[in-house]
């Protein structure tokens, strides 16, 4: 089990890039978090959502992913409440306090569906989730040393040097542990290293004198982690700014809402030579040179919407389309697009009722029943494949559903003016069908052609994430201190 020593340390990608090498060693590995919190999911073949970072990690490990590979998975809906997601399926909305007495009870499923990967599997990565340090919230942890207790697994820290202090922050880490999850912790990884890795020989020995613990390496910074699906919101704040792009090129804004969701849609269009995607926020008001805007998914749709018309953006939007300019509106955005929201029933917030955009010929209701499916279909304006995944609850029906933006076998999906300058659906997973990217953005006014394909520039970048690990972290020992857990929850024997 990799544990970190806070937050954003790099244990998503860590994991990721182990699950790829292993891999490629011809060993069974599965990826494993057992309590996630992340509006960044994904649709699993078995009709339930995961953390994002998890698909990804089982992209690398070459396997489907499923809902055990993340058991609980917390979906935040305001700063102190969250939509709880067990293997998969909603169970209710939680407050800060709720949760901690309701953690407890969700172990058993937690092991279970460890137990569950376990058979077959020559080896299971384990991701915790904040930092085992919070020992105020260690009562009935599931997410940490709770649950390398119960499962009965060796623990190595990660430590992040680029943020600094990660002397004490293995060192304090430690200290705060009691004494039996002491004895559990293997060793740790250094993280995120820039410069003259021999620089840090002192502070290894450092560490080594206050805790007694192994350093199983010094990974340098890996500059190819942002091409990769990111899981917390917190890095639309870290990444550099861009260049403009050169003639022929394309800008495209994306406002920072409050509760921002899947935003790793925008992904193949960062990804992209001459795209710029820039992520703001509403304070900011949106550049005059917008070739289009992006309006992501939301976990507080109507909170969310508030905070769009309260910053002005409602009025930035529609002159950016009276200049010509295109919209997009995916899942939550969509919605937004539309006449009105309701959500009479409190599904994202309070109850209550808002105007749209009105972009849209369309009226969107929250209900309880949530749509959780994998699609494939044609978009209707350009003719290109699209794939991906339904991920939301309500219905949205209006006039503007006669132009639909997408079709599949069964039904339609959004809607598009009559200008084609206003576009919305609920498709996530919609830029990473190459010929529809490269038609939308032909569209915008891109010259040339894209990458020909993204989903070979995910494998590519994971690919070269496992060659950086094998280089800087001893693998071999990680490997070895794995293999000293010998039995599963449920006492069956592991390889």
């Amino acid at each position: 089990m990799l544990q970190g020593t806070g937050s954003d340390v790099g244990k998503s990608l860590i994991v990721a890039g182990l699950c790829r090498l292993f891999a490629r060693r011809g060993l069974k590995v599965r990826p494993f978090k057992p309590q996630n919190m992340s509006n960044n999911a994904a649709v699993t073949a078995d009709g339930g959502e995961i953390g994002r970072a998890q698909a990804l990690q089982a992209r690398a490990a070459g396997i489907a992913p499923t809902v055990h590979m993340n058991p609980v998975l917390l979906k935040p809906q305001s700063d102190v409440g969250a939509q709880v997601v067990v293997r998969g399926r909603v169970i209710g909305n939680a407050r800060a306090d709720d949760y901690q007495r309701l953690k407890p009870t969700l172990l058993p499923a937690v092991l279970d569906s460890f137990a569950r990967l376990a058979d077959g599997a020559d080896l299971i990565l384990v991701e915790g989730a904040g930092s085992p340090a919070e020992v105020n919230l260690r009562a009935g942890d599931i997410a940490n040393m709770g649950f390398a207790e119960a499962a009965d697994v060796p623990v190595v820290l990660i430590g992040d040097i680029d943020r600094g202090g990660v002397i004490a922050s293995l060192v304090g880490t430690v200290a705060l542990l009691a004494s039996a999850e002491r004895h559990r912790l293997a060793g740790y990884l250094i993280n995120k290293f820039r410069g003259d890795v021999r620089l840090f020989d002192g502070g290894i020995g450092i560490i080594g004198e206050r805790t007694g613990l192994r350093c199983f390496g010094v990974v340098p910074w890996f500059a190819e982690a942002g091409r990769l699906p990111a899981e917390d919101a917190v890095v639309l704040q870290q990444r550099p700014p861009v260049a403009f792009p050169a003639s022929g090129g394309v800008r495209i804004y994306v406002p920072r809402l409050p509760h921002i969701a899947n935003f790793d849609d925008l992904d193949p269009l960062r990804a992209e030579a001459g795209v710029v995607v820039s992520f703001i926020d509403l304070a900011e008001a949106l550049p005059g040179d917008a070739d289009a805007v992006i309006l992501p998914g939301s976990k507080a749709t109507i909170a969310d919407l508030d905070a769009l018309v309260a910053a002005g953006w409602d009025v930035d939007l529609k002159a950016l389309h009276r200049r010509g300019g295109t919209i997009v509106g995916l899942c939550g955005g969509y919605q937004m697009l539309g006449q009105a929201i309701a959500d009479p029933h409190g599904m994202e917030g309070p109850p209550g009722q808002r105007h749209g955009l009105g972009m849209l010929d369309l009226t969107t209701v929250l209900g309880a029943d949530k749509t959780l499916t994998e699609v494939t279909g044609t978009c209707a304006l350009t003719g290109e494949a699209v794939h991906g995944y339904e991920m939301h609850v309500g219905v949205t029906d209006g006039p503007g559903r006669r132009r639909p933006f997408i079709r599949y076998a069964s039904h339609t999906d959004g809607a598009v003016s009559a200008d084609e300058r206003v576009l919305g659906c609920y498709l996530h997973g919609l830029f990473v069908a190459d010929g529809f990217r490269h038609a939308f953005l032909q569209r915008l006014g891109r010259a040339g052609a894209g990458i020909a394909s993204f989903q070979r520039e995910v494998d590519g970048v994971l690919d070269r994430l496992a060659d950086h690990l094998e280089r800087h972290a001893d693998v071999d020992g990680l490997l070895a201190a794995a293999s000293s857990a010998r039995r599963s929850p449920s006492g069956s024997a592991q390889k």
